[in-house]
């Protein structure tokens, strides 16, 4: 894997700033974010301790119900490093609540995924290639599945059902 294209995760008054919507959630206003933002619920893959992070949704599949996620700080950020360990988790999504699997999608897949959002979504795009260090706003269709395969991994959060099996394969 090359080298990541990507910042540092944020610290200071900017990473309160990204984790203030959690304490929306544990108020019970997880709502006011809408269908485009989601309560992500994992254990930790060392201490084995509860943690939580709120995360932009960037497609949401309403036949299968599965929500498309990106790892905005690459290979690197400690939620996706735990869903590596431990896939099964929960989310919140305004007041609903699923038990979902996580698997992470191919270059070629999360780059359709990242395509069609800035497509549907162009100036967040726009401030979160900024944000993050990696152009996915403007950059060439065919680039973008470089970007995933190297910075940029894309998850997909699907469904369990009752038994504890996956939904959708």
């Amino acid at each position: 894997m090359s080298t990541p294209l990507l910042t540092n995760p944020p610290s200071g008054i900017l990473r309160w700033f990204l984790r203030a919507p959690i304490q929306l959630y544990r108020l019970g206003l997880g709502s006011v974010l809408g269908g485009r933002f989601l309560l992500l619920n994992h254990t930790g893959r060392k201490s084995g301790q509860a943690h939580q992070a709120v995360v932009e949704v960037v497609a949401h599949d309403r036949a299968t119900d599965t929500y498309y996620i990106a790892s905005g700080w690459g290979y690197k950020a400690n939620w996706y490093k735990n869903l590596l360990a431990s896939p099964t988790v929960t989310i919140q999504v305004g007041r609903r609540k699923l038990s979902v699997r996580a698997e992470t999608l191919s270059p070629e897949a999360g780059a359709q995924i990242l395509l069609n959002y800035r497509v549907r979504h162009p100036f967040a795009a726009r401030e979160l290639s900024r944000l993050i260090g990696l152009d996915i706003y403007s950059g060439p269709p065919e680039k973008l599945d470089e970007v995933v395969r190297e910075s940029l991994p894309m998850i997909a959060l699907r469904p369990r059902n009752q038994t504890g099996q996956s939904a959708v394969g």
